[in-house]
C-alpha cells in the first residue's frame, strides 16, 4: 500500500517509515523539516513543506494517486515550550492537523491513523491508563493531542473520515538497523539525562523519592521505537479490525509494566557494565508520579504485543548515539541554531 506519513523525517515517523518498507508497502513522507532530519528521507519519496500547505497536499496526492492512508505524526512535541508558546503548538498541531484532514477528505483519503499521547489521561490508582481511563491534559502539548482526538472523532460522525488513535508514553531505543534515531545529541527526558550524566561523568539526579510507587520514585512505560512503528503498520493492515466497528477508536500502545527512574537507573547499570553516581533531589513543580498504559485491546485487535525490553531500548540508544555522528554530520550546527 502507498501511505502517507506526516512527520515522517522525525524520529518516530522515521521508523515507522522503515517498518512499512520491510513490510512491503511505499511511505510517501511530508516534513518541514523544523525537527525532522533530510538524511531520515534518503531514498524515500519525501516532500519538504508544511501539513498546513493545501496546495502542497494536493500535489502530494496527484503525483501518489494510490495512497491508500495516512499517518499522522507531525506535530510540535516538547511539553515546557508548550507551556510557553502555546499559540505555536495550537496553531501547528490543532489547526494543522485540522487543515490537512479536510484537504485529505476532500481529495478521498478517508483513513487516518493518528499518532497520540498518552499524556492526555488521568492515570487510575494503580498508575496504568486503559483506553477508558479519564482524561485531563497537563500542558498545552497534551491538549492539543486531545483536541486533535475531539476534532477526528467528531469528523468521523460527518464525513467519510475514520481515524485510529494511537495512545502512547516514552519512545526509547531506535531502528534496529540504525537508519535512525533520536535527533537531539542531549535529549531532555531521563534515558537522555543519564546518558549525559555518563558522558560528563556527573552524578544522575533522581527527582521527587518520595511517590506512592514501590521504590518511591515515579513511574513511566519505555517503549521500544520499533516496537511503536510495528503497532502502526498493524494498524494500517488491520484498520476495520482495529476500528472494531467504530468510525473513531482509540487503542493503546504499552509495555504493561512501567519502570521506576531507580529501575531504569540499574537497567542502565546492567547495559553499561558500570556504576551510576546518584543523587536524589525534591520534586519539581509540574513533576507527577508518572503512569503506564494497559494495553489489551492492541493485543486482542492489531496482534500486537512489545518485543524489546528497557534493557534492548537502552542498548539500541546507546548504540544509536555511538553511530549518529556519521549519519548526521551537521548535527552540532543545527542544535546550536536551536538554542539561538
Amino acid at each position: 500500500m502507498d501511505l502517507l506519513i506526516t512527520g515522517g523525517a522525525g524520529f518516530i515517523g522515521s521508523t515507522i517509515a522503515s517498518a512499512a518498507i520491510e513490510a512491503g508497502h511505499r511511505p510517501i513522507i511530508l516534513d518541514n523539516l523544523v525537527t525532522g532530519r533530510r538524511e531520515f528521507t534518503e531514498g524515500r519519496a519525501f516532500y519538504e513543506g508544511d501539513i498546513a500547505d493545501t496546495a502542497l497536499v494536493h500535489r502530494i496526492i496527484d503525483e501518489n494517486p494510490d495512497i491508500a492512508a495516512v499517518v499522522h505524526c507531525a506535530a510540535l512535541i516538547v511539553v515546557p515550550q508548550s507551556v510557553t508558546q502555546p499559540g505555536a503548538y495550537y496553531r501547528a498541531n490543532v489547526i494543522g492537523t485540522l487543515t490537512l484532514v479536510e484537504t485529505l477528505l476532500s481529495r478521498g483519503v478517508t483513513d487516518i491513523v493518528f499518532s497520540s499521547s498518552a499524556s492526555i489521561y488521568e492515570p487510575d490508582a494503580d498508575f496504568t491508563v486503559g483506553e477508558s481511563s479519564g482524561l485531563n491534559p497537563l500542558s498545552p502539548y497534551a491538549r492539543t493531542k486531545m483536541m486533535v482526538e475531539a476534532i477526528l472523532a467528531d469528523l468521523a460522525v460527518a464525513t467519510d473520515l475514520r481515524a485510529l488513535s494511537l495512545r502512547y508514553f516514552n519512545p526509547i531505543g531506535s531502528d534496529p538497523a540504525f537508519r535512525t534515531g533520536l535527533q537531539l545529541r542531549t535529549p531532555s527526558h531521563a534515558l537522555g539525562k543519564l546518558i549525559e550524566a555518563r558522558e560528563t561523568g556527573r552524578p544522575f539526579t533522581i527527582t521527587g523519592g518520595d511517590y506512592p510507587t514501590r521504590d518511591g520514585t515515579g513511574i513511566r512505560d519505555y517503549v521500544h521505537v520499533w516496537d511503536l512503528a510495528q503497532a502502526h503498520v498493524a494498524a494500517l493492515e488491520r484498520f476495520e479490525q482495529a476500528l472494531d466497528g467504530e468510525r473513531h477508536a482509540v487503542i493503546n500502545l504499552g509495555t504493561g509494566s512501567g519502570t521506576t527512574v531507580r529501575e531504569l537507573v540499574s537497567a542502565f547499570e546492567q547495559v553499561t557494565g558500570e556504576s551510576m553516581p546518584v543523587v536524589e533531589a525534591p520534586r519539581r513543580a509540574g513533576d507527577s508520579v508518572g503512569a503506564f498504559t494497559r494495553s489489551d485491546k492492541a493485543s486482542r485487535l492489531l496482534d500486537w504485543s512489545t518485543r524489546y525490553s528497557v534493557t534492548e531500548g537502552i542498548a539500541h540508544t546507546l548504540e544509536w548515539f555511538e553511530r549518529r555522528g556519521a549519519i548526521l554530520p551537521d548535527l552540532a550546527a543545527q542544535e546550536r541554531l536551536a538554542r539561538v
